[in-house]
């Protein structure tokens, strides 16, 4: 075989073997277009392309069909052997994509994942044993979007393009204070009776500030006695009955003896989404932990809430 043709078959395009093949089995371009569906003048092309790269004709043309070559019989062993490879990595290619076993990691913020959804991935994990979970309580919202998890859980909803997000539902915000406290200091009855209450607020964080400011109540930082940035922490001090704290209303169920008050405060809720990066949405894996979480993070959510009533 001369050099160039021997350079041109390092490099040819093996999908090239498809066609051939079919041909070959049909003994016809007219045959091999009726059982691959493909072109009758694409099955030609790719033939003609591969004879071109291997320096030597394939068929020879009659006017019923075609007739292999020595140099067809010789190759279609081989042929047959890589297409053959082929299917088989298709085959695992889909196995893989398709197993109902191995491992998906879910992101959520600290107090989702404290709260909320450790009864839901037990759930999942008794209705799918064979799916491994890995939970990361990040409040981080870049988690997909590096990879580091799979499904995400947020209370904000992502923009970036390269993710898919279902909205799960809205989440009240409610002011709440632990009953001991309120037997010291007096339940409040209207939002100016606040300022004469211990109240826990945020260190950096000027979420709570503009939400008042959002419905015609100034407060400055210096009126929250108690602040931190750690939710975790912040439920804590409420729970501990230190002051009067503005919390998602799914957490009191949490915490014995936490009751809300003022509810006339028109707080807007915090929606609940669900994401996940478009190019895994495709894995079954992924999806059945995607749909299960879809439907269950509401239901255990009307579960909370209907304990705190």
């Amino acid at each position: 075989m001369a050099a160039d043709s021997r350079e041109n078959l390092d490099r040819f395009d093996w999908a090239l073997l498809r066609s051939f093949l079919a041909v070959l089995d049909a003994g016809s371009l007219m045959g091999a277009a009726r059982t691959t569906g493909a072109q009758q003048p694409t099955l030609s092309r790719h033939v003609a392309e591969l004879e071109a790269q291997l320096g030597a004709p394939l068929f020879e043309r009659t006017g019923r069909g075609v007739v292999p070559t020595r140099l067809a019989l010789a190759i279609a062993g081989s042929a047959r052997q890589m297409q053959s490879a082929a299917e088989g990595v298709s085959r695992a290619l889909a196995a893989a994509r398709d197993a109902a076993t191995g491992t998906v990691r879910i992101a959520a913020s600290h107090v989702a994942a404290t709260y909320l959804l450790p009864p839901v991935l037990a759930a999942l994990q008794a209705q799918e044993p064979g799916i491994q979970l890995e939970l990361v309580a990040s409040n981080q919202l870049s988690n997909l979007l590096r990879r580091e998890a799979d499904i995400a859980v947020r209370m904000v909803r992502p923009a970036q393009s390269s993710l898919v997000a279902r909205k799960l539902a809205d989440v009240p915000i409610v002011a709440a204070a632990h009953r001991d406290y309120l037997q010291r200091h007096g339940t409040p009855q209207q939002v100016g009776d606040l300022r004469q209450h211990r109240l826990i607020g945020s260190d950096r964080d000027d979420t709570i500030v503009r939400g008042f400011a959002g419905f015609g109540v100034v407060f400055s930082r210096t009126d929250f006695a108690l602040r931190t940035d750690d939710q975790l922490a912040y439920g804590r001090l409420l729970a501990a009955g230190a002051g009067i704290g503005f919390v998602a209303r799914y957490n009191l169920a949490y915490w014995p003896g936490v009751q809300p008050v003022l509810p006339q405060l028109p707080i807007p809720p915090l929606p609940c989404w669900l994401a996940v990066h478009r190019e895994i949405r495709g894995s079954r894996l992924v999806r059945r932990a995607y749909d299960f979480l879809a439907a269950a993070i509401p239901a255990e959510l009307e579960r909370l809430h209907a304990a705190v009533a």
